[in-house]
């Protein structure tokens, strides 16, 4: 595989994940709409670009992680997507949760420049990316996962390879369900706690004992106990309110999976109507 990488978004998991690869020894060039996090990429070694299509001339592997499937068409379409710039054997990693269809569609637009496209979730969160332990949920042609391993290797320790493209975007989205009903769990279960005289603290330190909390929800709950007016600080409900809208969205996609497999989630379902209040955004409409 080439050892010249780009990477495409570098918002809360892409830039940890991006900052792998100039360290693991890739040429790497990145892009973001914010200068900021390409700013400080560049100072671990990578190198700017101005637009996705410079990156797609500039690396043979390219990794996309940015929010939402019409981002995902953005800077691969169009004169100055990275399709415009992408050479024959070029391979496109999808880390964005989207629809499955939204990844078969752009592979068989990609095709057509001899571009191979791959879908490669994330798993693990932000912490993890940082540490360059995440995993991978792979859907793809078998050699083209093979091709791109290095790659993803670079910021992760484990590739599950979940079968023909598409299989990755299902199979993050099955994750997320459990994620986000656990957050719902943890959220019901240690606000009982609070409000019957028992306090939080106890209520993980049982949790923890016969390993009913995770320690991704432990992680959730920090947020949980948060004083009132921290929680409706501006800065915290910013962060907050983007967290609260990619779980809603990813959500949204996995129901609209389960419909399309004739599948019933009315616990799913619940729990999509609950992101803001489970996230603790100040948005009456939501709640």
């Amino acid at each position: 595989m080439s050892r010249t990488a780009g990477f495409i978004g570098l918002g809360n998991i892409g830039k940890p994940l991006a900052s792998h690869l100039a360290p693991k020894g890739f040429d790497a060039m990145v892009f973001d709409i914010a200068e900021a996090p390409v700013a400080e990429l560049v100072a671990k070694g990578a190198k700017a670009a101005a637009t996705p299509r410079e990156v797609g001339a500039h690396a043979g592997v390219i990794g996309i992680c940015v929010p939402e499937d019409a981002h995902v068409r953005a800077v691969m379409l169009g004169d100055d997507g990275l399709l415009a710039g992408a050479k024959s054997g070029t391979i496109v990693a999808i880390h964005s949760t989207v629809q499955p269809g939204t990844v078969i569609e752009l592979a068989k637009i990609a095709a057509e420049k001899q571009v191979d496209v791959i879908d490669a979730c994330v798993t693990g969160g932000d912490a993890r990316a940082a540490e360059g332990v995440v995993t991978y949920l792979v859907g793809g042609a078998e050699d083209v996962v093979e091709r791109a391993r290095p790659y993803l290797e670079a910021s992760s320790e484990s590739i599950i390879h979940a079968g023909e493209l598409g299989n990755g975007a299902k199979l993050k989205l099955c994750i997320n369900v459990v994620t986000y009903i656990q957050w719902a769990a943890a959220y019901e279960g240690a606000k009982l706690a609070m409000a019957s005289g028992l306090g939080a603290d106890v209520f993980e330190k049982a949790g923890r004992a016969n390993g009913q909390l995770t320690e991704l929800q432990q992680r959730y709950l920090i947020g949980v106990k948060m004083p009132p007016e921290v929680q409706q600080g501006e800065a915290y409900q910013k962060y907050v309110t983007g967290h609260m809208m990619t779980a809603e969205k990813d959500l949204a996609w996995a129901l609209k999976l389960a419909h399309d497999s004739g599948l019933a989630m009315p616990v799913s379902g619940l729990v999509s109507q609950m992101m803001a209040k489970l996230y603790g955004v100040v948005d009456p409409g939501r709640r």
